[in-house]
């Protein structure tokens, strides 16, 4: 099993529900009002009036076969416009109880 985070502007949120909807991610844990600013080129998201963007985080646990789909729709997602941001991370699960 992985752990996939996945980081994006609130403008992705329709994509990113229809996304995790139509690859059968049933299961996730919402953050909203996530602040913070990604890569070198990336603008901050900080939700203030000179940085008014503002940031979502799902966290998601998936089978293994699932993590190269998601991986790959996020970075289509990102393509369809780059400037507002989309970002993904993933962990190894080891255990759960």
């Amino acid at each position: 099993m992985k752990a996939i985070m996945i980081i994006y502007n609130q403008a992705n949120t329709e994509k990113v529900e229809y996304m995790l909807d139509k690859l059968g991610v049933s299961g996730y844990s919402l953050w909203e009002n996530v602040q913070g600013r990604g890569t070198s080129t990336g603008v901050p998201h900080l939700g203030t009036h000179a940085w008014p963007e503002i940031n979502k985080s799902v966290l998601t646990i998936v089978e293994d076969d699932k993590v190269d789909k998601v991986l790959e729709t996020v970075k289509k997602i990102d393509a369809i416009n780059e400037e507002v941001g989309i970002r993904a991370f993933v962990w190894d699960v080891l255990k759960t109880v």
